[in-house]
């Protein structure tokens, strides 16, 4: 029979990152969850966690991590269907630990998780990760579900196709003038400064190889930040890709304007989330699929 209180320590580890952080959030000492994390690696035999800057779960402490997050939900479900049990099991809200890209975190999803949430009564742990990596915090056991590029379901998960994100190269108007003025080729953009989330973010890299049929590797600013990253480029310091709900008024009125006028590059974004069958993420997925209807290209 496993220790849920060892497996609770283990969970939050993960969750947090660092036996300290943990320690504090479950009012224990670190020394205390040091202990039962020892303890329980005894019990089934291996090691659970990579200790490190952040504590990263091994194969056997992810899929721990998923079993504890699924009887946690279970419990709740539970305790909805037999009040009678109120007082065995802890009343707690549900937590949404969701892993999510900045473009839809910055367009749809708030309109989908909030109104889900306030709903449901439910709390949100987001991650926010680039949309080619939101899955590996899913593989880990660090979030129930994930938006993601990645349509092959990770072991133990489902994978539900939303839709298709366009996206659009834009610039301010001098910074247009400065490097485009003769038109967007293989010259000019590999010399234009270009601006990107992440130094793992490939999408600027897709667009440039899709119009000039080469790998080009302009100057490049880094701004991981939504609401910095579309100042920067209004501040013509380069030009960006972006979601085209987030710039469609910018490009209307005049603040922005289109690198290559009508190119467009689609990322396909799909859920991924337990194949267990759980109510409240089974009702978020039908909510999700409703609601990006009017945000996303769906082939429906």
């Amino acid at each position: 029979m496993l220790d849920y209180a060892l497996l609770e320590a283990l969970r939050t580890v993960i969750r947090c990152g660092s036996f300290d952080r943990a320690a504090k959030e479950l009012n224990l000492t670190q020394p205390a969850i040091s202990h039962r994390i020892k303890l329980l690696e005894e019990r089934i035999g291996t090691v659970l966690v990579q200790r490190g800057q952040p504590c990263i779960p091994t194969l056997a402490g992810a899929a721990l991590c998923g079993h504890a997050e699924r009887v946690q939900w279970l419990e709740a479900e539970l305790r909805q269907q037999l009040p009678i049990i109120a007082g065995v099991v802890a009343a707690t809200r549900p937590v949404l630990r969701i892993a999510v890209n900045e473009d839809s975190l910055a367009t749809w999803f708030v309109d989908v998780i909030g109104s889900f949430c306030k709903e449901r009564g439910a709390l949100l742990d987001l991650v926010v990760e680039d949309q080619d990596h939101t899955v590996e915090t899913l593989r880990s056991g660090g979030v129930q579900g994930a938006i993601t590029t990645m349509a092959e379901p990770v072991q133990g998960c489902r994978s539900v196709e939303l839709g298709r994100m366009l996206y659009v190269a834009a610039c301010s108007p001098d910074f247009f003038e400065t490097y485009f003025r003769g038109g967007a080729n293989r010259n000019s953009l590999g010399d234009a400064p270009c601006l990107s989330y992440y130094r793992n973010d490939a999408l600027q890299y897709r667009f440039l190889k899709r119009v000039t049929g080469v790998e080009l590797r302009p100057p490049m600013h880094w701004i991981p930040n939504v609401a910095g990253y579309l100042r920067m480029c209004e501040a013509g310091l380069g030009w960006g890709m972006f979601p085209l709900p987030m710039v469609d008024e910018c490009i209307e009125t005049g603040r922005l304007i289109e690198v290559m006028p009508g190119e467009r590059l689609d990322s396909v974004l799909y859920w991924q989330s337990w194949r267990l069958s759980v109510p409240l993420l089974d009702d978020l997925l039908a909510e999700i699929k409703l609601k990006t209807r009017a945000h996303l290209v769906t082939g429906d």
